[in-house]
């Protein structure tokens, strides 16, 4: 049997307590350093989403990931509907998307296309059913919308930019498993410092980058 002496046990609590005080969530942390800050109020802004998504999940009868899969479903190509591609998309599992996806299915909001070479495989279109839902749901973050519309163009300017790199990086470290800004397409480049697009032969203002490019196509891993 192991015994942790008292100065053992003083020490590992020092640890502990060093690494607590040092969460982002620490209001005494977020006060010396404002990465904490932004960190916390990201965190905040996440249940902006969790909270919309629920009143409108309440008001159809499904649930939020279920809104999620027939938004996407609805603003995205059909190769992209898929259930694989929909977890990474989601940051889930395969088998939370597939639940998500057999009460889409019994409810009658989904069409599933099978592929010809592999009965097993399957992409998804809307049912007209599915597009009255989306029709009823897809405006649940214009609450949020409308307060950052009040924002200058200066900042929207600035805070995009900022979004946009964020992402890039979180999918660069492997948190975010799909990304589609600019920044990762292999049609994006610098040019004298600015961003430019090959496939659209282009330099491209702030402003124009996508977060969610239809024609994104991924850089080779360096």
């Amino acid at each position: 049997m192991i015994r942790i002496t008292n100065f053992a046990c003083r020490i590992i609590f020092d640890r502990l307590f060093y690494h607590m005080e040092k969460s982002t969530f620490n209001p005494a942390q977020q006060e010396k350093d404002i990465s904490s800050k932004i960190v916390a109020g990201l965190e905040r802004i996440s249940e902006v989403f969790k909270i919309l998504l629920w009143d409108k999940a309440k008001l159809v009868g499904l649930s939020p990931i279920q809104i999620q899969v027939l938004i996407f479903i609805a603003f995205h190509e059909q190769s992209l509907c898929n259930v694989s591609h929909l977890a990474k998309e989601f940051n889930v599992t395969k088998p939370t998307v597939s639940d998500a996806v057999r009460i889409l299915d019994r409810k009658d909001l989904i069409i599933k296309e099978h592929s010809a070479s592999d009965s097993r495989r399957y992409s998804m279109v809307l049912s007209d059913l599915g597009n009255e839902i989306v029709s009823q749901t897809h405006d649940f973050s214009d609450p949020l919308k409308q307060v950052i519309d009040d924002f200058s163009k200066t900042e929207l300017e600035s805070l995009f930019d900022i979004l946009g790199q964020l992402i890039f990086k979180l999918n660069r470290r492997g948190i975010l498993s799909i990304q589609r800004t600019c920044y990762g397409c292999k049609f994006h480049t610098k040019k004298n410092g600015t961003d430019y697009c090959n496939l659209l032969h282009t330099t491209l203002l702030k402003e124009e980058i996508r977060l969610d490019c239809a024609e994104y196509e991924a850089k080779a891993s360096s």
